[in-house]
């Protein structure tokens, strides 16, 4: 039983408490205000805290479209003297990206001078860029002094900020937002503003419509940068209904003919939030490395447009081939996450699908509305009620003027006489005679049929979700107006890129010799070598394996330690020099050996053998590795990797020098473990291995280093699993 103490006196600073507990509810509170108060936008106008108060400080400076701009280091200190207590650095940064054209869709914040480019540079400083808000903001900000959202006090009590901004557009999935809070993120890709205003005005008139038929109105998201999606309808379908998935996005390219048959491709836009200088970068790598078997050149001629030059190494190479491949390698094709994760009205985090979200803007456009509405009956009604007064004093004019002039208290003689307010005497008493004799009936009348008349639809439409319908539809129409640009990203279905031909196609068949010496340099010489004596290494090295292959062909490299790596062997270096080091092109333990080198052949099947007297055979393809750690083939110690071929029998020899053959067939097939076992012995293991076929029988290696034949080997023939008999005279080895 834990015993606490009671709590200290007012003032004390000793709290007695488990950690634990101490620790669990500070995490979580600052937890909550990191999902609340930073990393999720609200879903009624798509803002984060710190990108609302830019925008409420910016109107508060009357920063609109027609206004000068001002010094962005103007609008910082007034966002974190006033609304947001943070560095001036974050607030910089949200305000640049607030007026970047490729990273916005539609921008809020009109930047005059350096604000960064698609290169991946960087904003000049504050102190030398100025702003100003954009039409789009207006919009967004429309209402706002007219009581149509709640305010909340500052930081410090010495003002107030909208809780949410009035948001005369889906701004939400309009710009679309993304962040990081503590256990969850969010990632909502841009749309285009008149599809999502589209959608918006049949969920008006037919709320039960599916997410599915609001897809066919808005058909992906709309990135700024442009672009082809290639995720398909059915995959971007998905992520709408549920808020979680993703959609694939390309690069633009067209393929421009050049003199002779040749031709280069030209990249004119690009994946968004990849930087253009650093996707050349990473293409000039590729070919350096020579891992873009297709791609010669690529240069960056772009000016005030996106112009990304790829030369093919042969004009012979299919530009959907070439491209496919470098889809594969590169930023030319990227994934852009889709997990809308907002909060909702309640400030409650969730995730949303696409109607959901829609919904919920136009829940927040209608409280908008009934509450513009009300605010302007407030002030109809009051306007009305002064209008009264005046009929009253046109109607008494000459005794009105008398009384002003005459009497001492005319405000209590006027309310005693006529029967007006007290708001209604003092604004008679506030305009200047001459103003009141001049007053003419007509346009009194007028103002006030006008106005009783504007009281009365509002204050029907405020008890008609059919009028607010109405009105909501008129509103978003005419946003849809003054918003309304074209799609930039095409929309496309799901590519196969099986459907091309492999990079590796292109590459130039030749043979080559594979050489791997013992301490594990490896290149590849031309043609074949006739005589291995005259090779060079480095000193004390010799050579290891000799390899015959050819340029399109992968290389099989297994270790004793049970892993089989995969080289291509057009990557491997020249044979003038001693070659690299192969620990560098993969991920071998010290500790382990070379086994095996062998040229890969597709369909093949092969003989895993441990050290233990285990093995098995397995497909040749099944030991592709397609990263730099290999694929754990066998569980053990490797002893041998043959190719089977046209062999139908195996012969193992023991450490023991006793010797068994039994047919291949006796052993199973599989991928990779330990397998069966091939030979029993009492004390040792395997010592070497070996396939052959009856027809032509097995042979031997003797001390001499000759080959000898086997003509009565079938006198060792056996069952896998026993022990053997004891081998010819000279029997060590049989390769």
């Amino acid at each position: 039983m834990t015993i606490h103490t009671p709590p200290p006196p007012e003032g004390g600073r000793i709290v007695d408490e488990p950690m634990s507990e101490a620790l669990s509810r500070r995490y979580l509170a600052y937890a909550l205000s990191t999902i609340t108060n930073r990393a999720l936008p609200d879903v009624r106008d798509g803002f984060k805290p710190v990108h609302r108060r830019i925008m409420y400080a910016m109107h508060q400076m009357r920063l609109n479209p027609q206004a000068a701009a001002r010094k962005c280091a103007k609008v910082v200190g007034e966002v974190m003297g006033g609304y947001h207590p943070h560095g001036d650095a974050s607030i910089y940064d949200a305000l640049v990206r607030l007026a970047q054209d490729f990273s916005q869709r539609y921008p809020l914040v009109d930047g005059q001078g350096n604000f960064g480019n698609i290169d991946g540079d960087n904003a000049a400083a504050m102190r030398y860029t100025e702003c100003k808000l954009t039409p789009a903001a207006v919009l967004l900000m429309d209402g706002i002094d007219q009581d149509s959202v709640d305010f909340k006090p500052t930081y410090d009590d010495q003002d107030e900020e909208p809780v949410v901004l009035p948001a005369g557009f889906p701004n939400l999935l309009a710009n679309g937002s993304s962040g990081i809070a503590v256990g969850m993120a969010t990632s909502i890709p841009p749309h285009n503003v008149g599809e999502l205003i589209d959608a918006c005005l049949v969920l008006l008139e037919n709320p039960e419509t599916t997410t599915a038929e609001l897809a066919q109105i808005v058909p992906g998201p709309d990135f700024p940068t442009g672009g082809v999606a290639v995720e398909g309808h059915a995959a971007i379908l998905d992520a709408y209904e549920t808020g979680r998935g993703g959609v694939r996005l390309r690069a633009r390219w067209e393929r421009v003919p050049l003199e002779r048959g040749g031709y280069q491709v030209v990249v004119t836009e690009m994946p968004y939030q990849v930087g253009k200088s650093k996707l050349v970068e990473q293409l000039a790598e590729l070919i350096e490395q020579k891992k873009a078997p297709l791609l010669a050149d690529v240069r960056d001629e772009s000016a005030e447009d996106i112009r990304l030059v790829l030369e093919p190494k042969s004009r012979t190479i299919e530009a959907e081939a070439l491209m496919e491949s470098l889809f594969r390698l590169s930023d030319l094709e990227v994934r852009f996450p889709i997990n809308m994760n907002v909060l909702d009205a309640t400030g409650t985090p969730g995730v949303m699908g696409l109607k959901a979200c829609l919904q919920a803007f136009l829940d927040h456009r209608r409280v908008v509305l009934i509450r513009r509405a009300n605010w302007r009956i407030e002030r109809v009604e009051k306007r009305l009620h002064l209008l009264e007064g005046l009929r009253i004093v046109f109607l008494n004019l000459d005794e009105v003027i008398r009384i002003v002039r005459e009497e001492e208290q005319p405000k209590a003689v006027l309310i005693a006489r006529f029967g007006l307010s007290e708001m209604q005497a003092d604004y008679v008493l506030d305009t200047r005679l001459r103003q009141l004799a001049r007053i003419e009936e007509m346009a009194i009348e007028k103002e006030y049929s006008e106005l009783a008349a504007e009281l009365a639809g509002l204050k029907a439409m405020i008890g008609s979700p059919a009028k607010q319908n109405k009105l909501m539809i008129v509103g978003l129409q005419d946003v849809r107006k003054a918003m309304i640009s074209p799609r930039r990203t095409t929309i496309a279905e799901a590519v196969d890129a099986s459907a091309f031909t492999a990079p590796e196609a292109y590459i130039p068949r030749e043979a080559i010799t594979v050489i791997l010496s013992e301490r594990g340099w490896i290149r590849a010489t031309k043609g074949k070598v006739e005589d291995p004596s005259e090779l060079k290494f480095k000193e004390g090295d010799s050579l290891g394996f000799l390899v015959p292959a050819f340029t399109t062909d992968k290389i099989l490299v297994a270790a004793s330690d049970g892993r089989v790596f995969t080289l291509t062997a057009d990557k491997l270096a020249g044979g003038r020099g001693h070659g690299e080091p192969l620990r560098l092109m993969i991920e071998l333990e010290e500790k382990a050996e070379i086994v095996a080198v062998m040229a890969h052949q597709p369909g093949q099947k092969l003989l895993v053998a441990s050290k233990d007297g285990y093995g098995f055979v397995a497909p040749e393809d099944d030991l592709i590795a397609s990263k730099r750690g290999g694929k754990q083939v066998l569980n053990g110690e490797l002893k041998a990797l043959l190719r089977i071929g046209t062999a139908d029998h195996v012969a193992a020899l023991g450490e023991n020098l006793k010797t068994l053959i039994f047919p291949v067939a006796e052993l199973p097939e599989m991928g990779r473990g330990k397998g069966v076992r091939l030979q029993a012995y009492k004390g040792g293991g395997l010592q070497d291995i070996t396939v052959f076929s009856a027809e032509t029988g097995p042979e031997w290696a003797d001390g001499g280093g000759r080959r000898r034949n086997w003509p009565d080997w079938k006198d060792w023939l056996g069952k896998r699993a026993q022990t053997g008999r004891m081998g010819p005279r000279g029997l060590r080895k049989f390769r």
